[in-house]
């Protein structure tokens, strides 16, 4: 796998804080922001494949996102 370097502006507080749990975990800088990369990513991937399949449950099931807002009021108001 090819690697590549970019550039990344960091804020001081930031920074800090990147460089205290690098230490903590003693490793890299590089490496603590890969591992951060990579479960934002991975994050990201799973949440879009569970709206994906709540979008296609919904459709399925003839369920609306009106009927849901409906829904969401009725049990706030409900106060359950």
């Amino acid at each position: 796998m090819a690697a590549y370097t970019v550039n990344i502006s960091f804020g001081n507080t930031l920074i800090r804080q990147i460089d205290s749990v690098a230490k903590e975990e003693s490793r890299s800088r590089s490496e603590l922001i890969r591992e951060a990369a990579r479960l934002y990513i991975d994050r990201k991937t799973r949440w879009k494949t569970i709206f994906k399949y709540g979008s296609a449950a919904g459709r399925a099931s003839g369920v609306t996102e009106s009927d849901i807002i409906t829904e969401i009021r009725r049990v706030r108001t409900s106060g359950k």
